[in-house]
């Protein structure tokens, strides 16, 4: 067997030896032979090394290759491209390489899982390059959409990964493309999942009603769509475009769906805003987002006020510690954006209750006194004459009365004065009030 190897691979190079020699004789009259340069494009004319191969071999060889090195491959030529779109396509690779099982029990399975089908958006990304856009998506998620974890309202497990390998895939798919390709990305993906249909359902719906539908619709848009990109824009070009179709009372709904607190249960904490004050870790995502429209230079601040009227009065109007809470979380421009609408529209009594209870949670939560004298200070500026800014002091300094007096006629009125938390909530109070003013005339006479 080594012998018959050995006279075939003879016989080729005596053959292209004589060829060569002939060509040599023709051209040159030296004693040497020149030597023949084949560049890239001749070779590719003439068909590559893996062209001559036959198709069985071509697959063991694609068999031995991860999905990385595939990805690399499939950039070689674009005859290479072409096999391995063929190769990708079968049933056989598709059951052997795209992973269905995302209930894993280990934190280790999930990032394998995870980091293979980032692998995979590398592979589709680079194997589809000379595709138009449309027939990209169309052979992509051809190989998708009969997934199960996948799919919205298909999956009912609490620690599944489909959502989270789905975006990463995604992220890495489009990584790069212009705005352009994006919003066909976007309108791709609702005409594939019913997207904007299921948005309507539960928009329109009782809040809390269809709490499976909200918790589905939060899953799926948060980790296929808005929380695998690292950078703000992007973040900002998938919420917009999720917003985009309705109405402001509807966006300001959705708004709270993809980013509200969520209960122990994994529903959405619709009434807990109404009843009680949350910890700033309930509210931390929604003021991100908040933010993040905030900072588009598309959205106008009168808009962001509005979405924000709007939101604190989903389903009924919050406790004021949460809507104070949720102000501080979004930062001084925002904040007193929406303190001075006020104030120019003579809505003294509302934002001196609104003062009191920032003023409280920057005690309550440990943000330093200043930024809230400051923030006092700056709506102060708004009133034009003395007497204005007068009563708008005079009205801040009743509120702080009023309030305390409320908190200590509902412990004693509900027989709550041994409540740990009333008692607790009187003595922030108390105390917030004091650092205030202590802050106040610091600055004031310094």
């Amino acid at each position: 067997m080594v012998r018959n190897t050995s006279r075939n691979t003879g016989y080729t190079l005596t053959r292209r030896s004589k060829h060569k020699h002939k060509r040599t004789q023709h051209h040159h009259h030296g004693p040497h032979p020149a030597r023949t340069i084949v560049t890239r494009r001749q070779s590719h004319i003439s068909g590559s090394f893996f062209h001559m191969l036959p198709p069985e071999v071509f697959d063991m060889i694609l068999d031995k290759l991860s999905v990385l090195e595939m990805s690399v491959f499939s950039m070689v030529s674009k005859e290479i491209t072409g096999c391995v779109v063929d190769y990708i396509s079968t049933v056989a690779w598709k059951n052997r390489t795209i992973v269905q099982s995302f209930h894993h029990s280990t934190c280790l399975e999930q990032r394998s899982t995870i980091g293979h089908y980032r692998d995979l958006g590398l592979l589709f990304k680079r194997c589809t390059l000379l595709l138009p856009t449309k027939e990209r998506l169309k052979f992509i998620f051809s190989k998708f959409s009969q997934i199960p974890c996948f799919m919205l309202e298909q999956c009912s497990s609490l620690d599944c990964t489909g959502f989270c390998s789905y975006g990463v895939f995604l992220q890495t798919l489009i990584a790069g493309w212009d705005e352009l390709e994006c919003q066909r990305v976007f309108n791709f993906l609702c005409d594939l999942t019913n997207l904007l249909q299921k948005v309507d359902a539960v928009i329109t719906g009782k809040p809390g009603v269809r709490w499976y539908k909200e918790l589905q619709l939060r899953l799926f848009c948060r980790q296929v769509l808005l929380d695998p990109w690292p950078n703000q824009p992007d973040s900002q070009f998938w919420l917009m475009q999720l917003l985009k179709p309705w109405p402001m009372v509807s966006q300001a709904r959705l708004l709270f769906i993809l980013y509200g607190p969520l209960l122990p249960e994994g529903s959405l904490g619709w009434q807990d805003l109404v009843e009680r004050g949350l910890p700033h870790s309930a509210l931390w995502d929604l003021s991100k987002a908040i933010l993040l429209l905030f900072d588009k230079v598309e959205v106008k601040d009168n808009v962001i006020q509005a979405i924000l009227e709007e939101l604190i009065v989903i389903p009924q109007p919050w406790h004021v510690e949460n809507v104070a809470r949720l102000l501080v979380l979004c930062g001084s421009s925002l904040c007193y954006a929406i303190l001075s609408s006020k104030a120019i529209n003579g809505r003294l009594r509302e934002i001196s209750r609104l003062i009191v209870y920032i003023i409280m949670v920057c005690e309550k939560d440990g943000y330093h006194m200043s930024w809230a004298v400051k923030l006092v200070q700056q709506i102060c500026k708004i009133f034009n004459t003395a007497p204005e800014r007068f009563f708008f002091i005079q009205e801040l300094e009743n509120m702080f009365s009023e309030v305390t007096r409320d908190v200590f006629e509902f412990s004693v009125a509900g027989n709550h004065f041994g409540d740990g938390e009333t008692f607790q909530t009187l003595c922030i109070l108390l105390n917030s009030s004091a650092r205030f003013h202590t802050t106040f005339l610091h600055m004031l006479l310094k």
